[in-house]
């Protein structure tokens, strides 16, 4: 639908929707029916509002979506597909569920389940995934009613994420005031500058996007980590912004009471609402913008002059807006001093800009104006109360009934914003426990809550008073966060990644079919003619194991002897430990008349933990001795394969040197040929291929082939397993091992990697789309040296049609 021509250019009140009980905290453009859109609040309800057919320009409920046991926080449409041609609606609460829902029906499709905090932030992406922002640290991709991957490195509270165009790249912003971009699971980059909380995110383009944080200010951001622009005129915290199809002007709201619009990278309109926390905001298809704040009303606003409200309404929000009492706390109006205040000639003076506030006094009285360009007058917003170092009779008005004091306190990291109301002749236990129980929060709170509000009432000032040490019960400083006590920073980050690449290995693999040589080994007169001419796919999916089997035993041997007697006296082995380990290596080597012992295989442990720079030989033992069933069983085992990996976690470090590195990831790949090593590297499979991908950045052609081999015989494993996060983070190290790896057998070994975890899986076929896979791959399906490389990859692209 085109935006109405016809207009003023300045917004004013369509209608006003007061279908919530309590605070609207999220709304969303619906898909399906033309103009509606869905609202979520605090009241634990969805609700679906379509445009009325009458004159009135209202709108009118289409549905009432339950499905949440605690406040719902915000909301998302996740775009039609087949199966769902109007799309489904996710909603995110306090209860750490995820709801889906259909449009005609009021209980969820399904939940998702998985976060441990409040979900407070939700965008969807293509091909179905969506992305979920939560209190707990951490941001989540679904598919499916799937957990694809877990996205960790904020130290605090995910209040805000977002979807890029280009496929993969996703936005999260946090209470740690960053926002990090992420690939294919991975953080790319983080953006520093906010100093408070970021609170949204919305997408301007594929490399720009806008950010709102609680410092009051507005960045555009390059995605290359610039910041282009900061936009500066809301008084308070920042909670919500919405782009304007011409991806430059944009709309914002926050605790300030403003709607502000911005136009040109200035604001323009500034509309302010009888409530104190202007929630959310949202652009309809025809241009309106629809609102959502703390009184639980829903507003509407438009350009268009024939959608614009009957005069009669009009005033009726102008008469509200000017019954409303602003606390000056909030900081809203700045310090205000009654005695320098002018009186009411000086709205005898016009307005130099859209939304300036006027403070008069009229009498004992402080009024606070904004000037309307629309109509070329002061109109005022409300009545102040309670100014600083001053003492007023004047009550608090809070939900339509007075109070002596009303605390604004933010819950978990920067909010949201929770009103306190108090009458000094209340018992301040019986409130901080009915403040409590109203908003669900711990009882364990109740001490500090009571003793917050004995503080801060001491003397029975009428009016909000200054909390003597900075306002707030439990950080001395603005804010109320329950639970961040226990002061654990950098708290969920995973302990291996901070980058996540995968790269390829060589080695032997199982019989090819007949006619056509082995891909992975080149054994027999390779002939793509011969491949091409067969019906079935020869390269994936690849279930057994690829190993790496080739061996020059004496050379072993050689440099085994050559480091031990240039070793230090204390590390020097022995010449029966010497013999030792080569019977083992014969004897894994060599026909199996003679199977290794218990006490070889203990002095190859041993052995293995040589110092880093000679223990090289040993390592290359191991990786053959733990293809034999013995010796697999052995190291493998529950209490000894734990041991196993961290010691090849351990020498798999960034830093650590290119020799190792390589010989413990094919140490890794030859585990697989047995079912205990199998069982252990699938039980460690997080941590392994976390602490793998981090060698994707070493330029090392032998490193590049090993950990591209590890991803594909994981890959193998979890073929036709239900295990969709595992498939999911083969998916991700494989996408990001192709952005650095340039040999082309580790590239093939990626592809049949990607092949293999993609097969016969819708699932996993939709992950990969979403992660940009195709695009990432297609350059090489035109190669022809090798051909395997280029036939691979049609097929792999066949697969992701």
């Amino acid at each position: 639908m085109e935006v109405n021509t016809a207009s003023s250019n300045f917004y004013r009140l369509r209608c006003s929707i007061p279908g919530h009980e309590m605070d609207v905290r999220g709304l969303a453009a619906a898909v399906f029916p033309e103009g509606a859109f869905v609202s979520v609040s605090r009241d634990r309800t969805g609700r679906i509002w379509v445009p009325n057919s009458s004159s009135d320009n209202g709108f009118t409920e289409m549905q009432c979506m339950s499905g949440h046991s605690n406040f719902v926080s915000c909301v998302c449409i996740i775009a039609p597909s087949e199966m769902y041609p109007r799309g489904l609606i996710a909603t995110g609460g306090n209860d750490n569920n995820i709801c889906i829902f259909t449009l005609d029906q009021p209980q969820p499709l399904y939940t998702l389940k998985g976060h441990k905090n409040t979900v407070c932030t939700l965008s969807s992406g293509k091909f179905g995934t969506l992305l979920s922002g939560s209190w707990d640290t951490t941001a989540k991709v679904w598919l499916s009613e799937k957990c694809m991957m877990t996205l960790q490195d904020h130290s605090a509270a995910v209040w805000a994420v977002a979807m890029l165009p280009e496929q993969g790249l996703m936005l999260s912003g946090s209470a740690d005031k960053s926002i990090k971009l992420w690939k294919a699971g991975r953080c790319e980059k983080t953006f520093t500058g906010h100093e408070d909380c970021v609170r949204g995110l919305v997408v301007i383009s594929s490399t720009e996007f806008f950010s709102c944080s609680n410092d009051t200010s507005i960045r555009r951001w390059l995605v290359t980590g610039e910041c282009t622009q900061v936009y500066h005129g809301h008084t308070n915290y920042i909670y919500s912004i919405a782009v304007f199809p011409n991806s430059q002007d944009f709309v914002s709201t926050g605790e300030d009471r403003t709607v502000r619009i911005w136009r040109g990278g200035e604001c323009t309109q500034t509309i302010r609402l009888p409530a104190q926390s202007v929630w959310c905001c949202c652009i309809l298809p025809n241009g309106d913008i629809a609102v959502g704040a703390s009184d639980g009303i829903i507003r509407v606003f438009t350009e268009a002059e024939d959608r614009v409200a009957s005069a009669q309404d009009l005033q009726a929000f102008e008469n509200e807006l000017s019954n409303a009492t602003i606390d000056p706390k909030t900081g809203d109006l700045g310090d205000i001093k009654v005695e320098d205040l002018p009186g009411p000639e000086h709205l005898n003076e016009p307005g130099n800009r859209d939304g300036q506030t006027r403070l008069i006094k009229d009498g004992q009285k402080v009024e606070a104006y904004q000037w309307s360009v629309t109509d070329s007058r002061w109109v005022k917003i409300g009545d102040v109360v309670g100014g600083s170092n001053q003492q007023t009779s004047k009550s608090v008005v809070y939900e339509g009934k007075e109070y002596d004091y009303v605390f604004t306190i933010d819950v978990n990291e920067g909010g949201p914003s929770m009103k306190l109301p108090y009458n000094v002749s209340e018992d301040p236990w019986l409130t901080a426990h009915n403040f409590l129980q109203k908003n669900d929060l711990s009882p364990m709170f109740l001490d500090q809550v009571a003793n917050f509000i004995i503080e801060n009432t001491k003397g029975h000032v009428l009016g909000p008073a200054q909390p003597a040490a900075g306002g707030d019960p439990f950080t001395g400083g603005a804010r109320y966060i329950p639970g961040s006590a226990d002061g654990r920073s950098n708290f969920g980050g995973d302990p291996f990644t901070g980058s996540g690449r995968y790269i390829p290995g060589s080695g032997r693999d199982a019989v090819a079919p007949e006619g056509v040589a082995d891909p992975f080994t080149g054994a027999g007169a390779y002939s793509s003619a011969a491949l091409r001419s067969k019906t079935t796919n020869i390269y994936f999916p690849k279930t057994d194991a690829v190993t790496f089997e080739q061996a020059n035993i004496s050379q072993i041997v050689g440099k085994l002897r050559e480091l031990n007697a240039g070793a230090p006296q204390e590390d020097k082995l022995s010449e029966d430990f010497l013999e030792s380990l080569e019977r083992l290596l014969a004897s894994v080597c060599g026909p199996n008349e003679c199977p290794p012992t218990i006490q070889q295989i203990n002095l190859l442990w041993k052995a293995s933990h040589w110092p880093e720079d000679i223990v090289f030989p040993v390592l290359d033992i191991l990786r053959l001795a733990v293809r034999h069933p013995q010796v697999n069983e052995s190291l493998c085992g529950e209490a000894e394969g734990v041991q196993l990996c961290n010691h090849l976690l351990s020498l798999m470090r960034p830093e650590g040197r290119a020799a190792n590195q390589m010989l413990a990831l094919r140490i890794l790949c030859n585990c697989f040929s047995s079912s205990h090593g199998q069982a252990l590297l699938m039980a460690q499979r997080e941590a392994v291929l976390s602490r793998a991908a981090d060698l994707a950045s070493v330029c090392n052609k032998n490193i590049h082939i090993a950990l591209a081999t590890l991803v594909l015989n994981y890959a193998g494993c979890l073929h036709n397993q239900p295990d969709l996060e595992a498939k999911a983070q083969c998916l991700s190290v494989a996408s990001r091992a192709l952005e650095t790896v340039q040999d082309k057998e580790a590239v093939f070994r990626l592809m049949v990697a990607l092949g293999t975890t993609v097969a016969s899986d819708q699932t996993a076929q939709d992950l990969a789309r979403s992660l940009g896979v195709n695009a990432q791959i297609s350059r090489y399906s035109s190669v022809s040296n090798p051909s395997k490389l280029g036939e691979c990859c049609q097929l792999v692209l066949k697969e992701l049609q």
